[in-house]
């Protein structure tokens, strides 16, 4: 056997990325959004997730959705606003690389019916999961969203954290966050100039 055969082949070097909340931030805010049809992509918010596409560098939703918890809708209805949302985005020639939805709350139901789940954020379980399926760096990835919880989770995570103005986010102290940006373009302007 030859040295060659014999070594074996390193795994590949963690990649950041760049993690999104889904609603307030990549789409309009909809309370219990569960009909694709009142899906409104934030303006931009494709092209932007495409020049991350163009760089190679992995796009992972992290959403909370406590409907389905709650017995609102269930989880073909949040794939069928996947299902459209990936259609939007590929008119951009964009993608979302993984997503990862949340559906505990303390008044949900049944399984879900958890108060402080490691997944739900503010806790970073989405992100660190992600992270260990994908070969993801944390500490030099990002996590975008509208709201303080969005924040949090990505802290939590080791991440640097960017908050955006639409959605929730107008009503956030951004003074946690590393950046803030009027809405996702703006924000991925701003990440891609520092980009590691």
């Amino acid at each position: 056997m030859s040295l060659a055969q014999e070594r074996t082949i390193p795994a590949a070097k963690p990649k950041p990325a760049i993690f999104l909340d889904r609603d307030g931030t990549l789409n309009e805010e909809v309370d219990f959004l569960s009909d694709p049809e009142l899906l409104v992509m934030i303006p931009g918010a494709a092209e932007a997730v495409a020049r991350l596409n163009a760089r190679d560098i992995p796009v992972v939703v992290v959403t909370n959705q406590s409907g389905i918890g709650r017995g609102k809708y269930d989880w073909q209805d949040f794939a069928a606003v996947m299902d459209r949302m990936d259609a939007l985005l590929a008119l951009e020639n964009a993608r979302i690389d993984a997503v990862y939805a949340s559906p505990h709350h303390e008044n949900a139901l049944g399984e879900y019916a958890v108060a402080d789940h490691p997944e739900r954020k503010p806790n970073p379980g989405m992100l660190l999961r992600a992270a260990a399926e994908h070969g993801l760096d944390l500490a030099r990835s990002w996590m975008v969203g509208d709201k303080a919880i969005d924040l949090e989770a990505g802290r939590r995570a080791g991440c640097k954290v960017a908050l955006v103005r639409t959605g929730y986010g107008a009503q956030v102290d951004g003074c946690a966050a590393d950046l803030v940006a009027e809405s996702l373009p703006e924000a991925v302007d701003l990440i891609l100039s520092q980009w590691p």
